[in-house]
């Protein structure tokens, strides 16, 4: 552009313009493709939390159940033998031996049925959280829910779950979190 000016030409160069508005609509695509791409990977994680949630509800009602069926089966009264006849508390022995073992038996299914309705499953119905998954935010958990990202580019935890920074939608323009927050205003004060 100086050549041209020192020679009297103020017509900038065509082709040096072209290339840079082609670069510039390149930039963009790749911008929007970009964009496509983070919106596909949120929508993918979305559908996989809402699959694991009713799974999380689907063992816990299956839990539920069980333990209800175990607690029938303990309260249930007098037993029936395969004969017909019903069973109580006392074995048809006679004797001080017979009596002890029915003792020692009906505390051992207490305790059993006490540890089942505990976990009635024998799996945990909070499923421990994977340790080589990163935690966010400024609870220091897992990735769940709706999140939202800190603008800064150095910021330190980078997402946040809504609720945490008292958000209820995703915000319009830049976000930084309450410690990105402070310090750009420490910045600006200086």
């Amino acid at each position: 552009m100086k050549r041209g000016l020192r020679a009297g030409n103020i017509t900038p160069d065509t082709s040096l313009l072209r290339f840079s508005e082609e670069a510039l609509d390149e930039q963009k695509h790749s911008v929007r493709i970009a964009d496509e791409k983070v919106a596909l990977a949120i929508q993918a994680y979305d559908l996989v939390d809402s699959h694991i949630q009713q799974l999380d509800q689907y063992l816990k009602k299956s839990g539920e159940e069980l333990r209800r069926e175990r607690e029938n089966t303990a309260t249930a009264s007098p037993t029936q033998t395969p004969d017909g006849t019903t069973k109580s508390g006392r074995s048809g022995e006679s004797g001080r031996g017979g009596r002890k073992k029915t003792r020692l038996a009906t505390a051992a299914a207490a305790t059993e049925v006490a540890a089942s309705a505990a976990n009635p499953t024998g799996v945990e119905l909070d499923l421990p959280v994977d340790p080589n998954e990163p935690t966010y935010c400024l609870c220091n958990q897992v990735s769940y829910g709706e999140m939202v990202a800190c603008d800064n580019p150095n910021c330190k935890i980078e997402w946040f779950h809504f609720g945490c920074v008292g958000l209820k939608e995703q915000p319009k323009g830049k976000w930084y979190c309450p410690d990105c927050a402070t310090v750009k205003n420490r910045r600006k004060g200086r």
